[in-house]
């Protein structure tokens, strides 16, 4: 049990793990799954856990009354359409090519685990009693362990005993068999020096890049002191060894939002910063806008010129065979791009194109409202001075310009803790509404 403070005054900012009061069913459950992460990784089972506990959770809650009773903001609609005309578009795409079994169970899982996924994470505590608090806590826990496992598979290799391995029932698991792999640290060129680089828990070393960044903005939120700074120690190191370029740019936009909604002087930093780029254009030589923005992004692409190259060429291919569907898009992966001696799966890489290629316009027109209208619920009360709200509305901003990265239905699993904790934000405002309305409407006799 943590130690609170002697200082009244400190005393009652600390909420230890004892003053979070009785946890309900859902919220220990949650919080011992996200604790916990470890050993689903190293059982390999993380991808078809999460998704289960989400939606088991939901599932055993559902109540028809409660769909007449509690009105659900447009944002959790709208990423329920998302997800049917993924599924929708996917069955059609199907279809078309020649039914296959497991092709049809890949896609219900990656339904179930994108998504839909969100959509009950999103539900679950307006459902549920899941409080903002308790999440917070529980990934505070989780990202502080980060520091050990990081250490640990630094050490093991510097020492030469780095190893990646498959559980042995991983090839009978639907998916993408690199979701249930267990990867070990490495070491690869990051401007030309071999460095340490692990995806930690996930399979892809970005997605800790977001998983940290994530991580980091829920850590703000914890009263605890000490706990808040190993928290945010242990995301700012899996964000650093995570090589992530985009996530360390997503990083400063994220905490610079979160000061515009806080500083009324920061917000006119926009015509500060527009005069500050002329002023440098002028000093540098007449360089154009242009010119200018186009000297970090070739840091930006020279740190790792491969990996940069690879993406590019797959997002134009994405792109040039949405052409040929450009409506309802292919429902499925059809083609590869061939690089090197490498086969790219087409709309492996960047949500937007990928949406475009499998969904066309329709699904990307749905993806486009489900992140506008969740962004423009978490604006008003932001604007309005609610802190949650302004760490949410950075978040969803920063998760908005990862996505060009890395498809959002492959990595959302991975951070299902960030879109539980989102629901109880919007749970949470809702119920301070409701209050709102029962002070107003109470008239005393």
């Amino acid at each position: 049990m943590l130690q609170a403070s002697h200082s009244p005054l400190r005393r009652r900012h600390v909420v230890p793990d004892s003053e979070l009061g009785q946890l309900s069913r859902a919220e220990r459950i949650i919080y011992w799954t996200i604790l916990l992460t470890p050993l689903w990784w190293v059982l390999g089972i993380q991808p078809l856990l999460f998704p289960a506990v989400v939606i088991g959770l939901l599932a055993s809650s559902f109540d028809a009354d409660k769909l007449l009773r509690i009105p659900l903001p447009l944002c959790i609609w709208a990423w329920l359409g998302m997800g049917i005309v993924m599924l929708w578009t996917a069955f059609t795409g199907l279809s078309e090519q020649g039914w296959d079994i497991s092709k049809a169970i890949a896609t219900v899982v990656t339904f179930l685990k994108g998504y839909f996924l969100i959509f009950a994470c999103f539900l679950l505590p307006m459902w549920n009693r899941v409080r903002v608090a308790v999440i917070t806590r529980a990934v505070v826990w989780m990202t502080s362990g980060y520091l050990i496992s990081l250490t640990v598979q630094i050490t093991l290799l510097f020492l030469g005993l780095s190893r990646a391995f498959s559980p042995p029932w991983a090839r009978f698991m639907p998916g993408n068999p690199l979701s249930f792999r267990v990867n070990a640290a490495t070491f690869q060129p990051f401007f030309g020096i071999p460095l340490p680089r692990t995806p930690l828990y996930m399979p892809d070393p970005p997605i800790l890049g977001i998983c940290g960044l994530l991580c980091f903005l829920i850590c703000l939120g914890e009263p605890n002191h000490r706990l808040r700074q190993l928290g945010m120690a242990g995301s700012l190191s899996a964000l650093i060894i995570s090589q992530s370029r985009l996530g360390w740019i997503c990083l400063p936009i994220a905490l610079l939002i979160i000061a515009l909604f806080r500083s009324p002087i920061a917000r006119q930093g926009a015509i500060w910063v527009s005069a500050l780029i002329s002023l440098l254009c002028t000093l540098l030589g007449g360089l154009t806008l242009s010119e200018l923005l186009n000297k970090p992004l070739t840091v930006f692409t020279n740190a790792r010129p491969a990996s940069s190259t690879d993406r590019e060429f797959v997002v134009r291919k994405t792109l040039e065979a949405w052409q040929e569907s450009p409506w309802l898009g292919w429902g499925v992966a059809h083609d590869s791009a061939k690089w090197h001696t490498f086969e790219i799966t087409l709309g492996s890489f960047s949500s937007y194109a990928g949406v475009l290629y499998l969904h066309g316009i329709l699904g990307f027109v749905c993806l486009i409202t489900a992140i506008g209208s969740t962004l423009w619920h978490f604006l008003l009360p932001a604007l309005r001075g609610n802190l949650l709200c302004k760490k949410a509305f950075a978040s969803v901003v920063a998760l908005s310009l990862f996505m060009e990265g890395i498809p959002l239905s492959w990595m959302a699993v991975y951070f299902w803790y960030f879109l539980i904790w989102l629901g109880a934000i919007i749970s949470q405002q809702k119920q301070e509404k409701n209050s709102m309305k029962k002070l107003e409407n109470f008239s005393p006799i």
